[in-house]
């Protein structure tokens, strides 16, 4: 027993040996930063912020002379915290091979996205990555798009706002429900090639594959944000609580994704080659990478991983662009006069038609990103451009969320909301994979380097389309015009009680065909 005790003693005085080691290097590697004590790291102040965290990083990143922290407590990995350009590029484009996603945070997606792409690293990345940007620049998902867009708006959304448009201020509508029940249907018609009619006035409530999702991506971001990984690890392993609950939805995607898979195979068998040539292939990506001859898993995989891409993405920025629209009357007349006078069809191009719209896109999610922040594990070790050194198996997070508020990105009127930032960039000569003239490492919203997203282009064609659709036929009024929501960063951000609104017409009832052409020819 005297042994046992005196080998405990020794594993907690080694314990605190390697604490305390680790600890002093952290504080020797930079000047910024929470403050940290031996063993417990800077713990108490990340208890004390825990409601806060994106103003409190946000705050020590604008105090620090590089904009980058370490922050490092006890039972969490070293985290390098940054919103400097130059760590950015360096992370996403210069030593891109260092910076793998890593296996902390595939374990964490790993039960429901697979191997699919957002999920793996390495060859595999590759693979799917040169596959998936064949498939997004076709121009049959293209086209499929924008049908599905049309259809949705005429059948769905505009009747769902018209109605409440008819009732006055006894119907509110929460955009954010809205928005998202609309990128629901329009994801699944393009990915999957059905229709789970989360918009149709018929369900009241979300269908069960919808349902699925949600309740899964809320649980993984939970994952995500546990303050020790051991904790859900264990009740995996016990398949108990929230990871019970986790697995039986997890098992009602694959089943549904893994079904559709086996459908479309029969449907493919059946098919009279005459069919296929004179035009017979369905357009929706499942269809699509089926023909590609990939493994059924691999196959579900990548499609759940575009779905979890797409379906929220686009719904939180509109929901915050919506209500930043309804704070600045000015630019919502600026808008709508851009959307009134924008022409043309979907074959044609160009970033200049409806520019004041597109700006007023991207300064949302500059200022509300669709997603806060996103996070490396670093392969070896190595030293960021400003002088930070990183350690291997180190979490390394650029920081969109702070970077939108970091005057030194942005100038004094950071916190603003305002236009001119976009639209006085030249169009022209932009640098490759530029949003709207601007670097993707100072505005890594669409991350950059080779992980761009893919899907970037048709992200803005369905915002466009949405705010060009609603603003040219409805004015939104805030239930309680002086509240300024909470930011909520789930796996996609959220707006906090989301935004209840009634619904007044404009007068005037444009077709859709108008807003979708209108949408096509500016993205």
């Amino acid at each position: 027993m005297i042994c046992f005790y005196m080998l405990w003693l020794a594993a907690c005085c080694l314990l605190l040996l390697l604490y305390s080691v680790r600890f002093s290097r952290s504080g020797c590697s930079h000047g910024s930063g929470p403050r940290s004590y031996p063993v417990i790291g800077c713990l108490v102040a990340f208890y004390q912020n825990r409601w806060r965290l994106l103003d409190w990083y946000t705050e020590l990143l604008a105090a620090s002379p590089t904009q980058t922290i370490v922050v490092d407590r006890l039972g969490a990995r070293r985290t390098v915290v940054t919103a400097n350009p130059a760590n950015v590029e360096h992370i996403l484009k210069s030593n891109f091979g260092n910076y793998p996603k890593g296996k902390p945070f595939t374990d964490i997606l790993g039960d429901l996205l697979g191997t699919g792409i957002f999920n793996v690293d390495g060859e595999l990345w590759y693979a799917q990555r040169k596959l998936m940007s064949h498939e997004f620049s076709a121009r049959a998902l293209r086209n499929l798009e924008y049908a599905v867009l049309e259809d949705e708006a005429r059948e769905r959304l505009v009747p769902a706002l018209s109605l409440a448009a008819a009732r006055g201020d006894a119907a509110v509508v929460d955009m954010q429900d809205l928005l998202r029940r609309f990128s629901f249907d329009v994801i699944c018609r393009v990915s999957l090639g059905v229709d789970p009619g989360c918009l149709d006035p018929a369900l009241p409530e979300a269908p069960r594959l919808a349902a699925a999702f949600d309740a899964a991506s809320g649980i993984i971001a939970r994952r995500g944000a546990a303050p020790v990984a051991a904790v859900w690890k264990a009740k995996r392993a016990l398949d108990v609580g929230s990871e019970r609950r986790l697995r039986e939805e997890i098992s009602v995607i694959h089943e549904a994704v893994m079904d559709l898979i086996h459908i479309r195979k029969k449907e493919r068998g059946l098919q009279q080659p005459q069919e296929v040539n004179a035009g017979g292939r369905r357009s929706d990506l499942l269809s699509r990478l089926i023909e590609c001859g990939y493994p059924d898993e691999e196959i579900r995989d990548m499609v759940i991983s575009f779905i979890m891409a797409g379906r929220d993405t686009t719904s939180s920025a509109l929901t915050w662009f919506f209500w930043l629209l309804t704070r600045h009357r000015d630019v919502e007349r600026e808008v709508l006069r851009d959307i009134t006078t924008a022409t043309g069809g979907h074959a044609a191009g160009g970033q200049g038609k409806m520019r004041v719209l597109h700006a007023a896109l991207c300064e949302t999610m500059r200022l509300y990103p669709p997603v806060a922040w996103d996070s490396k594990h670093t392969a070896a070790g190595d030293v960021l451009p400003d002088g930070t050194r990183v350690e291997r198996g180190d979490r390394v997070t650029y920081f969109q969320y702070g970077m939108g508020r970091m005057e030194s990105i942005w100038g004094a009127d950071a916190a603003d909301f305002s236009l001119q930032r976009w639209l006085s960039l030249p169009e022209d000569n932009a640098p490759p994979a530029a949003v709207a003239g601007m670097s993707p490492f100072k505005y890594p919203v669409f991350q950059a380097g080779p992980r761009t997203c893919l899907g970037k282009e048709m992200a803005f064609v369905q915002m466009k389309f949405v705010a060009s659709t609603v603003l040219r036929r409805f004015e939104l009024v805030p239930l309680d015009e002086g509240r300024v929501p909470v930011f909520l960063p789930l796996m996609t951000a959220h707006m906090a009680g989301g935004l209840n609104v009634t619904v007044r017409s404009r007068g005037g009832e444009p077709t859709i065909a108008t807003a979708a052409a209108s949408s096509g020819n500016s993205n």
